[in-house]
């Protein structure tokens, strides 16, 4: 998906917000260990052209060894949810996993109901020019 650099930044403030969301889950799980988080701070940076795609893709890769470690699905799916929004910088497509990911965290930390409204939430953040992109998989 090729997306100029004003939407590509869009895009990936609104993967930031939606982890931002669930990172707590992860922080509950492994106090302390603030990878996922830093993805997300990352993120926000690059969108701010304060950071590059190599720093993004090493904070990806930090998330995901951090959900690796984690204890319980939850604390994973969120980890993972950061380790994809950081990925926007390099790729926009990463952004329906971050969201998918995020979706599953809250599902398994709150159940369906809430996996629902958080659906609903991330969709009506997406700017509507965006829309296209959303078609979140199953994570």
């Amino acid at each position: 998906m090729k997306l100029d650099r004003a939407d590509h930044a869009a895009l990936a403030r609104w993967g930031a917000a939606c982890t931002e969301r669930v990172v707590a889950i992860f922080e509950a799980a492994c106090p302390g260990d603030s990878r996922p988080r830093n993805a997300i701070e990352l993120l926000n940076d690059w969108a701010r052209g304060k950071a590059t795609v190599a720093d993004a893709r090493a904070a990806a890769v930090a998330a995901h060894a951090a959900a690796r470690a984690a204890p319980g699905e939850a604390a994973r799916a969120a980890a993972r949810a950061c380790g994809q929004a950081v990925a926007i910088a390099h790729m926009p497509a990463h952004a329906r996993h971050a969201a998918a990911y995020a979706q599953k965290a809250v599902r398994l930390a709150s159940g369906d109901a809430r996996s629902v409204v958080e659906c609903a939430w991330q969709r009506s953040c997406l700017p509507a020019h965006l829309h296209h992109i959303w078609d979140p998989p199953s994570a």
